[in-house]
C-alpha cells in the first residue's frame, strides 16, 4: 500500500494521500472540522448539508428560467396558431411540471441520495436502466444544455457592442469558456458560494420579468387585448403534442433540486416547500411573461422574432430597451452555475454506484466539494462548444429525456406495489403518477410519428449507451493491466486535486 504524507505550511494540518483503492489512509484536521476516509478515523470527507429552503428554491427556480422566455418563446405559439391555445398550453405544462415535481418530492425523501431519478431508477428498475439514463443525462443532454446557454450568455453579454449584427462567433465562443471557468471555479471552492451565485442571479431574472410583467399588465389595464384570440388555432393532435413539447422544455429543471438532496438541510420538509413555492412562482412568471408580450407585440411579430423580450423591450421602454439584453446574460449566467451545480453531482451518484469512474466519486479535502465531477462536466460542456449544431442534437435527444423522467415516476406506484414497507415521510396520491405517466406517453409517442428523423437519433443515442455498458460495467474479468493502469491514473488524479473518497461511497 502507497502511503505518502503532503507537507503544508501550516503545521495545524495534516492530510493524506491515498492507496491504490482510494481510501484516505491518515486522518485531515482543518479547522474545526475533521474528515477521513475508511482508513482513517474521527471524521469523514462528506457532502455538507449547507442548503436552506431559500437557497433550494433559486436552484429551481434559476434552474427553470433560463434564455427561453427572454429570447424566443416561439415555439408554442407556432404549433397551436393562437393566442390564447398558446397561454392554456403554458399553464398546462406549468401544471404538469408541477404534478412530476410532487411525485419527485415523495422519491426524493424516500430515497435521500444524490442523482434524482437516476437513482430511482437505480433502486427499482435495477443498474441496466439506471445507466442508460446516466447516459443519456450526463454525456449529452447537460453538457450540451450548458454549453448552449452558455453560448446565449455571452450572445447577450457581446449584443450591445454589435448592436447591428450578430456578434463574431469565435469571441462569442470564447466568452461562454470564460462564464464555464468562472462557475467551475465557484462550484468547487464551496457550495456556499455556488448557492450565493444562484440565489443573486435568480433574484436578478426574477426583477427582470417582474419589469416586462409590471409594464404588460399596465398595457393590460389601458385596453390592449386585441391580440388575445382563437383565431387561427391549430387543434390537430400532432401539432399539440409538439407544443407541449416546447412547453414542457420551457419548464425543464423542476427536478434538479433532486439532484443534490444530499445538501440540503431536512429535505423531508424543505423538499417538498421548494418544489411547491418554486414551481407555482415559475408557473405564474411564465404565464404573466407571455401576456405580457401580447399585449403589445402581435402573434406574427413574436414568430419573426429572434429574441421576443428584446422586441418587447424596444417598443415598451424606449431608450432603456438596453437593459433587457444585460438581464438576459443574468439569467442565463445564473442557468449555467444551476445545471453545474446539479449535474456534477449526477456524476457524483453515478460514480458512487460504479457507473462512472471512481475518481467521480471523491470530495475534495478541504473545500468538502465533489470537485472532479464539477471538473467533468466543465470539461464536456467546452468539448460541445466546438460542435457546430448543438441545438439540433438538443432537439434529438429531447424526447429521451422525457422518457427517462417518465420511467422515473413509474418507480412510485412500482415501488408502492414492490416494496410497501419502505418509509415514505410524503405519500402522493397515485392518481398524480397515473396521470403524469398518461401524459407522458402522449409528449413522446406524437412526437415521434410527427418528426421520425429527430426521435430516430434520439433512439441512436439511447443505443449507444448498450456496447458502453457491457464494456465497462457488466464485464468484471478486465485484464489486469487494464485495471493497474486505471488505478495509477486515479492516484495521479487524487494527488492532483487533493481529493479522497467519503466513507459512504467506500466499498
Amino acid at each position: 500500500m502507497e502511503t505518502e504524507s503532503l507537507n503544508r505550511k501550516s503545521s495545524s494540518r495534516k492530510s493524506s494521500i491515498v492507496n491504490g483503492n482510494g481510501d484516505a489512509t491518515t486522518k485531515l484536521t482543518n479547522g474545526d472540522e475533521t474528515a477521513a476516509g475508511d482508513g482513517g478515523g474521527g471524521g469523514e470527507v462528506t457532502l455538507k448539508a449547507k442548503m436552506s429552503l431559500l437557497n433550494g428554491c433559486t436552484v429551481i427556480v434559476g434552474s427553470i428560467i433560463g434564455s427561453g422566455i427572454f429570447v424566443s418563446p416561439t415555439g408554442v405559439l407556432m404549433y397551436t396558431g393562437s393566442v390564447n391555445l398558446a397561454l392554456i398550453v403554458w399553464v398546462i405544462s406549468g401544471l404538469f411540471s408541477m404534478v412530476g415535481a410532487y411525485c419527485y418530492a415523495e422519491l426524493g425523501t424516500m430515497i435521500t441520495k444524490s442523482g434524482a431519478d437516476y437513482a430511482y431508477i437505480m433502486e427499482t428498475f435495477g443498474p441496466f436502466m439506471a445507466f442508460i439514463r446516466l447516459w443519456i443525462e450526463c454525456m449529452i443532454v447537460r453538457p450540451c444544455s450548458q454549453a448552449i446557454v452558455a453560448l446565449t450568455f455571452s450572445t447577450y453579454v457581446l449584443k450591445p457592442f454589435f448592436p447591428e449584427c450578430a456578434p463574431p462567433e469565435d469571441a462569442a465562443r470564447l466568452l461562454a469558456v470564460c462564464c464555464i471557468l468562472v462557475l467551475t471555479l465557484i462550484n468547487c471552492w464551496d457550495v456556499k458560494w455556488a448557492t450565493a451565485v444562484q440565489d443573486i442571479f435568480t433574484y436578478a431574472k426574477l426583477l427582470a420579468l417582474f419589469i416586462i410583467i409590471a409594464t404588460g399588465m399596465y398595457q393590460l389595464s389601458m385596453g390592449n387585448v386585441k391580440y388575445f384570440t382563437f383565431d387561427n388555432s391549430d387543434t390537430r393532435v400532432t401539432s399539440l403534442a409538439l407544443s407541449f413539447y416546447s412547453g414542457l422544455f420551457a419548464y425543464n429543471g423542476w427536478n434538479y433540486l433532486n439532484f443534490i438532496i444530499e445538501e440540503l438541510k431536512d429535505p423531508v420538509k424543505n423538499l417538498p416547500r421548494a418544489i411547491a413555492i418554486s414551481c407555482t412562482l415559475v408557473t405564474v412568471v411564465y404565464v404573466m411573461a407571455n401576456v405580457s408580450f401580447y399585449t403589445i407585440l402581435s402573434p406574427e411579430e413574436v414568430l419573426g422574432s429572434s429574441a421576443v423580450a428584446v422586441t418587447y423591450a424596444e417598443r415598451a421602454f424606449g431608450m432603456l430597451a438596453w437593459t433587457i439584453p444585460v438581464f438576459v446574460a443574468l439569467s442565463t449566467f445564473g442557468a449555467v452555475n444551476g445545471i453545474l451545480l446539479t449535474s456534477s453531482r449526477l456524476f457524483y451518484a453515478g460514480a458512487n454506484e460504479g457507473q462512472m469512474p471512481e475518481i467521480l466519486t471523491m470530495i475534495q479535502i478541504q473545500r468538502f466539494t465533489p470537485t472532479p465531477a464539477v471538473l467533468a462536466m466543465a470539461l464536456l460542456s467546452m468539448l460541445y462548444l466546438t460542435v457546430s449544431d448543438i441545438f439540433a442534437l438538443i432537439n434529438y435527444v429531447g424526447f429521451a429525456t422525457w422518457l427517462s423522467i417518465g420511467v422515473a415516476v413509474l418507480c412510485l406506484p412500482w415501488l408502492r406495489w414492490a416494496q410497501p414497507n419502505l418509509p415514505r415521510p410524503i405519500r402522493v396520491p397515485l392518481v398524480f403518477p397515473i396521470v403524469y405517466l398518461i401524459a407522458t406517453v402522449f409528449v413522446t409517442v406524437v412526437p415521434m410519428y410527427a418528426s421520425p428523423v429527430e426521435t430516430g437519433y434520439g433512439i441512436l443515442m439511447i443505443l449507444s449507451s448498450i456496447p458502453v455498458y457491457l464494456v465497462f460495467i457488466a464485464w468484471k474479468s478486465k485484464p489486469i493491466w487494464f485495471q493497474k493502469s486505471m488505478g495509477g491514473i486515479t492516484q495521479v488524479l487524487q494527488k492532483l486535486m487533493m481529493v479522497v473518497r467519503p466513507k459512504a461511497a467506500s466499498k
